[in-house]
């Protein structure tokens, strides 16, 4: 809660997107095997070289990044698809942004929950394991604090992808939020 009513206090600075997704995906998985010592998993990267400094507050998009990324491991632990569970994350820059996707082949969400997965306090996780704070926080970050959007493709058993657009503007003009 104190997440959602704390202004952006950060301050933006020129970051390496690329770097940043590695570094929130080596920390989501060392966190995921060190509560679950047998948890393995595929990680495929597609980074995007081109890809130049962003002004965006680090701290915020780092912790909307493991956000995304915790979940994704926490969809494929326990997820009995037959499939070798994966989770891909990619980069690419568009023409005025740049697109993070961070993808897991587990379970997918439902059309019913995905209705209401940015919504504060909506958890599918057991009572006393989630706050149902995490997405919410994540949309407002990328949305509110960086002009961005974040969006969720899924399909019941098809797992789910999740992603992240920044603005990227021309050298010497802000990046704020509109």
């Amino acid at each position: 809660m104190l997440e959602h009513s704390r202004g952006g206090a950060g301050s933006r600075a020129p970051t390496d997107v690329n770097k940043l997704l590695e570094d929130c995906l080596n920390l989501a998985y060392h966190g995921m095997r060190a509560r679950e010592s047998s948890f393995n998993v595929t990680i495929e990267k597609d980074l995007d070289d081109a890809i130049p400094l962003v002004e965006i507050v680090t701290q915020d998009m780092g912790r909307v990044f493991l956000n995304i990324l915790s979940n994704a491991f926490d969809a494929l632990l326990g997820a009995e698809s037959g499939r070798d569970p994966v989770v891909a994350v990619s980069t690419r820059l568009a023409p005025d942004a740049i697109e993070i996707r961070i993808s897991d082949n587990g379970p997918g969400i439902p059309e019913h929950v995905r209705a209401k997965i940015f919504e504060p306090f909506f958890t599918t996780k057991p009572s006393g394991s989630g706050t149902g704070l995490g997405l919410s926080l994540a949309y407002d970050i990328v949305s509110h604090g960086h002009g961005g959007s974040l969006l969720v493709e899924s399909q019941e058993n098809g797992g789910a992808t999740f992603v992240v657009r920044l603005p990227v503007r021309p050298e010497g003009t802000p990046n704020v939020a509109a």
